[in-house]
């Protein structure tokens, strides 16, 4: 068995650890036990990883290993790893870590809140890891099932609204989704002889023609850009952000919207290259239109919540973007993107619940003069704006500077006369990047600075030491990877040319 595998079977001990926890105390202590493991595992599997590729190791996939648990289908458990695999699970490790920090607090039902976060957890794990086709989809229903229950019963506002729209809006993308990998595994089996779910062998097979290919893409690309807030399919992102508990705010837009765009690359754009080329210009209007859309409604908001949740559309949108321009450097952008916006916008949905927690008000214009009252938080929300609006030194900047100069120099693919439509969509996502100071400075002087207008914030207190653990730990992250990223983009681009070899770009 592989050594991934420990990535599922951590969360399910956790699960059986909560079961039998007597009272709160117990169930804090699974939860961080529980949530170091696996940051201590991705940690070494980082390590371990680069040090493979130093010493030669030129496998697309490493640590693979594959049992079969449904022979008539060819459906089997299948697991392995590349560099952009390996990010995503570090990634992963990191929010649910400092998400459980930052739910130290919750009540009522803790013990519950928990069972169900660590489910969701489980879900994405496995997601990450699996190169069996079948095998990823259901991980991908595991972690999108305990969002109903997270939101309505432990959410606020409107939650049982959003936990509806959220559940049905993603159940209708995993019907597409399902139609689109069930084509894929039938025409290959029907083109190729070998009827399998396993991913690095239908894009070995290569044989799926482009007619069928331009048929299936489109369920695939819009069954996961239903998770990445594709327009116009990302209504249930701001609802669902803004009536969240904290930590699945922190884990759902910083872990699980990602889920959308890995899916996108690894899975349409991989295994239907033809499609992808064919039809990218579809979606690079409707991606376009996510990044603007995003970040000009984010300006116009009142919620704090409401803010960042449009602001995730608009980040989520450019990965898309990135992936759909189909450059190495762009793809590369596009990857450390969904690093950042995960590290960035788990520190400010983090922040807010804290924020949120004490004022019990997210309405930007009853806040004011939060700085001379809590200070910490207050400095943790500019340096989580100030990367957010991409100031150099923090992670927003590097991704977002790889994607645009990935994007600028992007080459015509087959069948383009030339490159002025990518340019000019370049140009026009581009103009978010002023947008986005625009909202973020504003929200900032707003409920920062200034007199303090309602007398009772004056007796609220800063973080405790459970939300200063989340917070640091965040921020440490978002300055590390804006002034250190080339180890990351040294894991990231080999396996993103790797793909796009297959798709035929490079």
């Amino acid at each position: 068995m592989s050594i991934l595998s420990i990535f599922v079977i951590i969360p399910a001990l956790m699960l059986v650890g909560l079961w039998l926890a007597k009272n709160v105390n117990q169930v804090r202590g699974v939860m961080v036990t529980g949530a170091s493991c696996l940051l201590a595992l991705s940690v070494w599997l980082t390590i371990y990883f680069i040090q493979e590729r130093a010493a030669g190791n030129t496998a697309e996939m490493l640590l693979t290993y594959s049992t079969p648990w449904f022979k008539p289908l060819n459906i089997a458990y299948s697991v392995g790893v590349d560099g952009i695999s390996v990010v995503m699970l570090l990634l992963s490790s990191i929010i649910v870590f400092t998400g459980t920090f930052a739910s130290w607090q919750l009540k009522p039902l803790t013990k519950e809140y928990f069972l169900w976060f660590t489910l969701l957890s489980t879900g994405v794990y496995g997601f990450f890891i699996s190169t069996d086709l079948f095998t990823m989809f259901m991980f991908y229903e595991v972690a999108l099932i305990p969002m109903y229950l997270l939101i309505g019963v432990w959410g606020s506002g409107r939650k049982e609204y959003s936990a509806m729209k959220l559940t049905l809006m993603l159940m209708g993308g995993s019907a597409l989704l399902i139609l689109g990998l069930l084509g894929i595994y039938y025409f290959n089996g029907i083109y190729s002889g070998n009827y399998t779910f396993e991913l690095t062998t239908i894009a070995a097979n290569h044989c799926i023609p482009g007619h069928i290919q331009n048929i299936f893409f489109p369920f695939i690309f819009i069954g996961f850009g239903v998770l990445g807030a594709l327009f116009p399919f990302h209504t249930w992102s701001p609802d669902g952000h803004a009536s969240a508990p904290t930590a699945v705010s922190m884990l759902h837009a910083g872990v699980l919207m990602k889920l959308g765009g890995y899916g996108c690359f690894r899975v349409a754009m991989y295994l239907l290259p033809e499609a992808a080329q064919d039809l990218s210009w579809i979606f690079l209007i409707l991606t376009t239109i996510s990044v603007v859309y995003g970040a000009l409604s984010a300006c116009v908001q009142t919620d704090l919540k409401y803010i960042n949740a449009y602001s995730s559309v608009s980040h989520c949108g450019l990965v898309l973007f990135a992936l759909l321009m189909m450059s190495q450097t762009a793809v590369t952008g596009a990857v450390l993107q969904m690093l950042s916006h995960g590290l960035m916008t788990a520190l400010f949905f983090a922040l807010i619940g804290m924020i949120y927690g004490r004022t019990h008000t997210r309405d930007i214009r009853e806040l004011a003069g939060l700085m001379k009252i809590m200070p910490f938080l207050a400095v943790g929300y500019v340096i989580a704006g100030l990367a957010n609006l991409g100031l150099p030194g923090f992670s927003g900047f590097i991704a977002e500077m790889t994607i645009f100069v990935g994007s600028f120099g992007a080459h015509p693919l087959s069948g383009d006369p030339n490159t002025s439509f990518r340019m000019v969509a370049t140009i026009i996502a581009c103009m978010s990047i002023v947008v986005t100071a625009v909202y973020i400075l504003r929200v900032v002087g707003k409920i920062l600075y200034g007199e303090v207008e309602n007398k009772h914030f004056l007796e609220l207190t800063d973080a405790t030491w459970d939300e200063r653990v989340a917070v640091i730990c965040l921020i440490f992250c978002v300055a590390g990877l804006g002034s250190f990223p080339f180890w990351v983009s040294d894991m990231i681009s080999p396996a993103a040319g790797t793909i796009l070899e297959s798709i035929g770009v490079m």
